[in-house]
């Protein structure tokens, strides 16, 4: 298998920059955003006329009128606009104080909601930088998902399913349009190449509790695998390839586990073909939270001593280290407190594994 080098992965990263973490946030309509703004600024011209009104005596009308409201209302909008025409003026001195103390800051915010597009990205910047900041702090213990295509997706839909939230999830892909798909189901998004040390490293996958590979190649499921395991040596690494051949490679590159997704498909068809009802009972099994869940959960302090058959659950396999034993495998009993069991239960009876 022919592995790509770092600098052809560096060339497909899609915007040139190598990353960019995407979080999930609420849009905004265009013209909600422009309404509101209409809104504020009438708003400030509103607050200002009665303050020019109040005053009126205090301002000279150089057609020697005396000023009334619709004047308040022309001097308002030409002094907030900053147009200044000079046909109206402030002459007294409690007029001059209110202008200073009063109109000047109403004109600022009048201007601050015109020019509010300029100023609202260098806020929505400084708030992004911020809530990255504050999400990188905060994030740990998590789960990277490197590629959502459908693999991907139905990993996370499982995960989620056992109860993991949606922002203890952090998705890597190359694509753009991806991971604002992620970002539109409530997940966090890395954009750029897995393959890089850089991009994990933005989604935190040193400080993660498992990752999950499941790209399109497997040879890009092999480097981001080798990628992980430098950066993170005690995470769970699930990865997923199209060729059994490739599984011991994944292995070897530090994958905890390997599923075969082509070899997977076929042996579900091919039950699926001696045994619908079989089938229907397999996908059953591997869908959570429907029907009946396969889980992995810890011998509880009343099992241990017991054999398999003596449990409340129906055991499926014994994981004693790192050995997988079967059911019916004789070393498999007694139960020891510290097996972990793979047991077939029903989706309410889910048993939560304790923190």
């Amino acid at each position: 298998m022919k592995l790509p080098s770092m600098d052809a992965a560096a060339r497909t990263d899609p915007d040139g920059q190598g990353y960019r973490v995407q979080l999930p946030q609420h849009a905004v309509r265009p013209l909600k955003q422009v309404v509101r703004r209409l809104l504020l600024a009438l708003l400030v011209l509103v607050a200002t006329v009665p303050i020019v009104y109040f005053d009126r005596k205090g301002y000279h009308d150089s057609a020697g009128k005396e000023l009334d409201f619709l004047g308040s209302v022309y001097y308002t909008t030409v002094t907030l606009s900053t147009t200044g025409y000079g046909d109206i003026t402030p002459v007294s001195d409690s007029a001059r104080i209110a202008n200073v103390l009063l109109v000047t800051p109403l004109r600022v915010c009048f201007l601050v909601v015109l020019i509010g597009t300029t100023l609202e990205v260098l806020t929505k910047r400084t708030r992004e930088e911020w809530r990255l900041s504050r999400w990188r702090t905060a994030l740990r213990d998590h789960t990277v998902v490197v590629g959502f295509g459908t693999k991907g997706r139905s990993a996370v839909e499982t995960l989620c399913a056992t109860g993991l939230p949606r922002d203890r999830v952090v998705i890597v892909d190359a694509s753009s349009r991806v991971i604002e798909l992620a970002n539109s189901e409530g997940f966090a998004g890395v954009i750029g190449d897995a393959t890089r040390s850089d991009v994990l490293l933005r989604a935190e996958a040193q400080k993660a509790r498992q990752i999950v590979i499941a790209p399109q190649r497997d040879d890009t499921a092999v480097l981001v695998t080798l990628t992980a395991r430098q950066i993170n040596r005690s995470a769970k690494i699930v990865a997923a390839v199209r060729e059994e051949e490739n599984a011991p490679l994944l292995r070897q590159s530090g994958a905890d586990a390997v599923i075969t997704s082509a070899s997977a498909a076929g042996r579900l068809l091919g039950l699926s073909m001696l045994s619908p009802s079989a089938g229907t009972v397999m996908e059953d099994l591997i869908q959570k939270g429907t029907g009946l869940d396969l889980i992995e959960r810890p011998v509880v302090k009343a099992e241990v001593g017991r054999s398999v058959r003596e449990t409340d659950d129906l055991v499926v396999s014994v994981k004693r280290g790192h050995r997988l034993l079967g059911y019916d495998d004789p070393k498999a009993s007694p139960l020891q407190a510290t097996d972990r069991l793979i047991t077939i239960v029903r989706a309410k009876r889910q048993v939560a594994e304790p923190e």
